[in-house]
């Protein structure tokens, strides 16, 4: 396999982020072009998918693959990744056999008759299901992509949090309008991005 098709890694895209914004500084790139190519640099796949976004770039320098390193799910303790993974699978499904068992028990001890334990329809059926999905989803690593989808979601909160707070304090500054326009606040998070103020939107995590 040519390195043209080779997958590229976050360090890569990163690497090509710094490029951009060398290139933005130096007046070669305008604001938008800067815009969409750091867009396009953290939604690559492949070298090649980098390497269109420097050619016409005079100082950049072609993107060398780096070692694989390891993100922290990986590096996570794996019963750690399935236990909390079997926690959203199970937990909701304890939570309904308790609350609907102690509505069963409340209406045997008000009739003093002991009724069918009639919640059995409901829970038989829901836990034969939840037993295949489970079975199913350790046996295709769904305890790993649902913890990488938990940290994606983490972060995504956070960088909104940061958006909105460099947002305000911009605000304060007089440097934004008290309302800004969609386009403003795009231009004003793509500044903030170039002066490295704020890192880049974190990206969906690779089925």
């Amino acid at each position: 396999m040519g390195r043209e098709q080779m997958r590229a890694a976050d360090e890569d895209r990163r690497q090509v982020g710094d490029q951009l914004r060398a290139a933005l500084e130096e007046g070669r790139l305008t604001l938008t072009e800067y815009d969409e190519r750091l867009q396009g640099a953290y939604e690559a796949k492949t070298y090649a998918d980098l390497d269109r976004l420097l050619t016409d770039l005079p100082n950049a320098a072609p993107i060398v693959p780096a070692e694989p390193a390891a993100t922290p799910v990986a590096t996570a303790d794996g019963h750690s990744v399935r236990t909390a993974w079997l926690g959203h699978i199970w937990v909701p499904y304890a939570k309904a056999v308790v609350f609907f068992t102690v509505i069963w028990a409340i209406s045997w001890l008000a009739d003093g008759d002991a009724d069918f334990y009639w919640p059995v329809w409901v829970f038989g059926p829901w836990g034969v299901v939840l037993l295949v999905r489970t079975l199913a989803g350790l046996a295709k690593d769904e305890p790993r992509r649902h913890a990488e989808e938990a940290e994606h979601r983490r972060r995504l909160r956070e960088h909104k949090r940061d958006r909105k707070a460099l947002q305000a304090r911009a605000i304060a500054a007089g440097k934004l309008p008290a309302k800004p326009t969609k386009e403003q606040r795009k231009a004003f998070v793509a500044e903030a991005v170039a002066r490295g103020d704020l890192p880049p939107k974190p990206r969906k995590p690779a089925t």
